[in-house]
């Protein structure tokens, strides 16, 4: 197994061969700065005092890019953290150079020093992009923003909102963020939970609205480690994209939408609440209904509803065909608290589970902790994958999969929706398959962070 210094030389030498040296690289007048700074927010209540962030541009969330798509994104990240740090553009199919993971992609930007990141993002969509290094801290202090890639036909809507749901682990006293990022429980179960959910960085927000409004809400799950249970009161809702994939119909929200970490949804969803009621979206915790964001109703913006919304235009390339000839890939999770693994591999050396618990690492791929010197996989281009992931472990688990998305195959042989994060829950056996059409090495990992620091971190390699 390469060591964590191997590893960064390795990926720095990487980047050279990419072509794309920090200090060499010619910078187009057009580029923007995106700055990755402390600053402080008033996140809880008024009563408290501002909470100490890591924000870009010292915001929170970071500020929404928009664009359209195929047009190009060009940023010059500068880091003012005491830490280095990387953006990771989650969700986009873009050049691996361009991925963002430090270690991997790229080497983490240091104190005081830049990175230009430029490329053109192919599919229109709902994404967003976040801190790459030391994740499971620097995403937990705010590091994240909306990356929207707007189609050339917008669906008919009378308007949109990004709405990123979070959690925020503080201080009840202090309003400020729990420092303990290597917490031991945190790693092995559940992953880092907070006691403060907010939406957009405030925790009453509230959107007015009209009734039969027609509202397209663009939902991004930044959390460490929680997952959202959704539903709708006084609206009524379609699912028309998944991952910032359109779905190839709208489908009714009849019952909840689940999002785990790193997972986003569309929605188009119409007012039917009366003026001078409240609309809601609702968050499940504990079998109870709590309200996530509150749309007072006044007034009406129709007489009557309108018919059912039409489905998004497709992005390219969301096929999976090959799967006669696809290479086969087995992917065991194990680890955690109450799991079944008595011993794996850390840093080339055959550990046994106390010992792991001694190193605070909890979770294994295949019977490895952390990034291996293998891949999981190494393809060719074009080659189409067909990957299966057994979870036996006690938690679920939020599997994404860096510049490529894929598709659920069910067991009839059906096919799930385009994705680009999986989430299973323990004793699940799934199966995945995609198009290895884009070169370079991929990270494949737990977007429940504190599981990925511990253990749940693979990579994917097209040549």
């Amino acid at each position: 197994m390469t060591t964590r210094r191997d590893f960064l030389s390795h990926s720095a030498a990487a980047a050279v061969a990419f072509g794309l040296p920090r200090t060499a690289r010619a910078v187009a007048p057009q580029f923007h700065e995106l700055k990755a700074r402390p600053a402080a927010v008033q996140l809880a209540p008024p009563s408290y005092p501002k909470t100490e962030i890591w924000g870009y541009d010292g915001v929170m969330p970071g500020p929404e890019l928009r664009i359209s798509q195929g047009e190009r994104v060009q940023r010059r990240f500068l880091n003012e953290l005491p830490q280095a740090s990387s953006v990771h553009w989650h969700g986009i199919r873009i050049d691996n150079a361009m991925d963002g993971v430090a270690g991997l992609t790229q080497a983490g930007v240091e104190p005081g020093e830049s990175f230009d990141y430029d490329f053109v993002a192919p599919d229109a969509g709902t994404y967003w992009y976040h801190a790459h290094n030391r994740s499971v801290e620097q995403v937990a202090r705010g590091l994240y923003g909306a990356l929207i890639v707007e189609e050339a036909e917008a669906p008919d809507v009378d308007r949109e909102e990004v709405l990123i749901l979070d959690d925020w682990l503080l201080d009840p006293e202090t309003a400020q963020i729990d420092p303990d990022f290597t917490s031991r429980h945190d790693r092995s179960h559940a992953g880092r939970r907070g006691n403060f959910i907010a939406t957009n960085g405030k925790y009453d927000l509230a959107l007015d609205v009209r009734q039969n409004e027609r509202l397209r809400l663009r939902l991004i799950n930044a959390a460490n480690a929680r997952i959202f249970v959704l539903s709708l009161a006084g609206m009524e809702g379609w699912t028309i994209a998944l991952d910032g994939m359109p779905l190839g119909a709208a489908k009714p929200l009849d019952d909840v939408l689940i999002l785990g970490p790193g997972q986003r949804a569309d929605l188009i969803v119409d007012v039917t609440a009366e003026p001078g009621e409240t609309a809601h979206l609702l968050r499940s915790d504990d079998q109870e209904d709590m309200s996530q964001v509150a749309f007072p109703v006044s007034g009406q913006a129709l007489a009557s509803r309108r018919v059912p919304p039409a489905a998004l235009p497709r992005n390219p390339k969301m096929e999976v065909s090959g799967l006669e000839s696809a290479v086969s890939v087995r992917l065991n999770m194990q680890g955690g608290a109450m799991g079944t693994l008595d011993a794996a591999t850390l840093n080339g050396v055959r550990k046994t589970f106390r010992q792991l618990v001694e190193a605070n690492e909890f979770w294994a791929f295949n019977g490895a902790i952390g990034m291996t010197e293998t891949p999981l996989a190494d393809v060719a281009a074009g080659q189409t994958v067909k990957l299966e992931i057994y979870n036996d472990t006690s938690f679920p688990h939020a599997m994404h999969l860096h510049g490529l998305h894929f598709r659920e195959i069910g067991q009839d042989g059906t096919f799930g929706p385009l994705r680009d994060t999986l989430l299973m829950f323990g004793g699940e056996t799934r199966t995945i398959g995609f198009v290895a059409d884009n070169p370079g090495d991929w990270l494949f990992h737990c977007h429940m962070l504190s599981h990925a620091a511990s253990g749940m971190m693979t990579w994917v390699r097209v040549t």
